[in-house]
């Protein structure tokens, strides 16, 4: 494991987005984790493209959700600054990022996903999903404005609020079946995790009880699947991440139908990373505790960036 005792790193968190609040939480805990290994850390709280960094920092560590932090942005901030950070690239963090481009990149190599459009907001175009259906922000964190409509009523409202995000919205095909993920951590495919909300599906009140108290979900890790299944569910997994051509560590969400058969979501390059989230869960499974979790991101962000 690389030696970091004493080399200053620097967190990133915040962010200006609407996962503000996740991200803090996240870096509570890396801080935490970091330094019972010696690490020298530095927190920084970042609310826009404006700012500082302690000098001779060893690297920045991205640990921003959503908007700013996964989209490119802060990634070119930080190259055109000479600082070294952690996770995937400027590019393929804009394609994973945008679910439009990244299901584009799916569909190309040939992975199992829902089939699609992106819709005009103003209804200039006919919608080609049939009810029921997903509509999503395809610029946004991966839970946020998820709305899934079983009816034209629903579908409506969803248009609605889908307008706080933008002149269009990404609409999906509703696969009934398990919610999955997949942690990938290098060329390593982590144990597959069954999630399971107590009610309704995976969206921001169930992922994040801790904000609002409401929500509850259950989690499987790993998950109660046949041999063949998790390795047809992991494969999906991996060639999303590197259709892509994503660096370093993300989770890929899955939903599984009842025949077995797997169709990937999305691609989360920065995904929570609390002690209690999916990835640190997932790693847990294999005998890698949180702060070795934290040092082998630092490491392989290093070899992936020279």
């Amino acid at each position: 494991m690389l030696d970091i005792t004493g080399k200053k790193i620097a967190l990133l968190k915040g962010g200006p987005g609407n996962e503000r609040h996740v991200s803090i939480k996240t870096a509570e805990s890396v801080a935490e984790a970091l330094r019972t290994v010696g690490a020298d850390v530095v927190e920084v709280d970042v609310t826009g493209p404006e700012f500082d960094l302690p000098e001779d920092v060893f690297i920045a560590m991205n640990l921003i959700h959503g908007t700013f932090g996964e989209d490119g942005e802060i990634q070119a901030i930080l190259e055109a600054r000479g600082i070294r950070y952690t996770g995937a690239g400027v590019i393929t963090s804009r394609i994973a990022f945008d679910k439009a481009l990244s299901k584009e990149k799916f569909i190309a190599a040939g992975v199992p996903t829902p089939r699609s459009q992106i819709y005009k907001l103003d209804g200039s175009e006919p919608l080609a999903i049939s009810i029921p259906l997903v509509s999503k922000p395809p610029r946004e964190g991966s839970s946020v404005g998820v709305n899934i409509c079983r009816t034209e009523e629903e579908w409506q409202k969803a248009i609605e609020l889908a307008k706080k995000y933008g002149t269009e919205t990404l609409v999906e095909e509703f696969i009934e079946g398990k919610e999955l993920t997949v942690g990938i951590l290098g060329d390593q495919v982590l144990p597959v995790i069954h999630i399971e909300p107590v009610d309704g599906f995976y969206d921001m009140n169930n992922k994040y009880p801790w904000m609002n108290g409401t929500g509850k979900t259950l989690y499987h890790c790993p998950a109660e699947l046949d041999a063949e299944t998790t390795q047809r569910v992991q494969a999906a997994a991996m060639a999303a991440f590197k259709s892509c051509g994503t660096e370093v560590y993300g989770r890929v969400d899955v939903m599984l139908r009842a025949d077995g058969s797997p169709y990937v979501l999305e691609i989360n390059t920065i995904p929570g990373m609390t002690s209690s989230s999916l990835l640190p869960k997932a790693a847990r499974a294999l005998g890698i505790e949180f702060p070795e979790l934290c040092v082998r991101i630092i490491e392989l962000s290093l070899a992936a960036r020279g």
